[in-house]
């Protein structure tokens, strides 16, 4: 396994871009970065309902630039890119939906974005390291459990079908020699600075922002679908190894835990830790049948054979942190709809 000072000693005073870096895992990441000595830089174009947010990145060590921007803007991209040692490339619609009308969104989010954004790290960043972050969504239903990289893809939603699109832009760039791509497929992620106020955030953020509202917690259908949830710093690691660890031909990685649980379990869990009565079992909603992969665990070997990485935080750990972090402060956090801290005299709103 790779060891901290390792990764202290791959960042430490390297220019690094953060794309989507105010959101969820893009924040943690950056924050990360500054603890560990990098440059750190910020994009991000805080639209709407991608969880973006000033105060994600608020109280880390070091000092982190944020550029408010379209990661396709060729003005900010080129300001961004220029020197840069590393890109971390986290930008990207969230939503999950098989309905139509929020296609074309995605689309321009998670795919034309993503294109305009690879071309000019070919022309201002040649050869520069990405990490790309996927998601095990690209898989749709799983044929075996666990889930390894030669999987077959067969998405269920939009999301799923252009983050594959934008996964192969990477590869195909790397493939012909213009950029060092890699591309993480990462699992259910939750913890600090997730958007608690979005349901498009999955099932572990609707389930922490009940709980700490006080609300008793319901599970869809019997709840023995499979899950094996990331906590949010082991996810920042397995990206951070990604950026610097010297890789070969297979550039795919499925990122997730090696312990699984049941929807249920992890909802009587976290309803014993916040003082809540049992979980309700409720219907599973007929608009959520036709994007329901039903149980999914990850195959690591390969990101614990060439990354050096595997998780570390349990997730009785990963809660409880949860629930400390957001505490008393919880009610800001589930308001997030409001006019959100100004950046660079401008104001932002989610």
């Amino acid at each position: 396994m790779v060891r901290a000072e390792q990764l202290t000693n791959a960042y430490e005073g390297r220019r690094i871009l953060v794309t989507g870096g105010l959101g969820f895992l893009g924040s943690n990441l950056a924050l990360a970065l500054a603890d560990l000595g990098a440059d750190v830089t910020v994009l991000d174009s805080l639209a709407a309902g991608c969880g973006g947010d000033p105060r994600n990145i608020v109280g880390g060590s070091g000092s982190i630039r944020v550029v408010v921007a379209d990661i396709a803007c060729a003005d900010a991209a080129a300001d961004c890119l220029r020197g840069c040692d590393a890109v971390f490339n986290l930008a990207a619609e969230i939503a999950h939906t098989a309905h139509l009308d929020a296609a074309a969104r995605d689309l321009s989010l998670n795919v034309q974005s993503q294109l305009e954004f690879l071309a000019h790290c070919v022309k201002y960043a040649p050869g520069v390291r990405v990490v790309y972050t996927s998601t095990r969504q690209v898989y749709g239903i799983p044929q075996y459990l666990p889930v390894d990289e030669k999987h077959t893809t067969q998405p269920l939603d939009f999301n799923g079908v252009h983050k594959l699109a934008a996964s192969q832009y990477h590869l195909l760039l790397w493939r012909m020699g213009q950029l060092d791509s890699v591309v993480l497929n990462l699992t259910n992620i939750y913890g600090p600075r997730i958007a608690l106020h979005l349901p498009q955030q999955g099932f572990l953020a609707n389930f922490l922002a009940r709980a700490l509202r006080g609300d008793g917690l319901e599970v869809f259908g019997d709840g023995e679908q499979l899950r094996d949830p990331l906590y949010v710093t082991d996810a920042v690691r397995s990206i951070l190894h990604a950026g610097a660890i010297s890789l070969g031909t297979n550039r795919v990685f499925n990122i997730g835990n090696p312990e699984t649980h049941s929807i249920l379990d992890i909802a009587r869990l976290l309803s014993k830790l916040a003082g809540l009565p049992e979980p309700a079992i409720r219907p599973f909603p007929a608009e959520l049948r036709p994007i329901d992969v039903g149980s999914y665990a990850t195959d690591v070997r390969h990101a614990e054979a060439v990354l050096g990485w595997r998780a570390t935080v349990s997730i009785e750990e990963g809660l409880a942190n949860s629930l400390r972090f957001y505490g008393k402060e919880v009610r800001t956090e589930l308001s997030r709809a409001r006019k959100m801290t100004s950046v660079d005299g401008q104001e932002l709103i989610a």
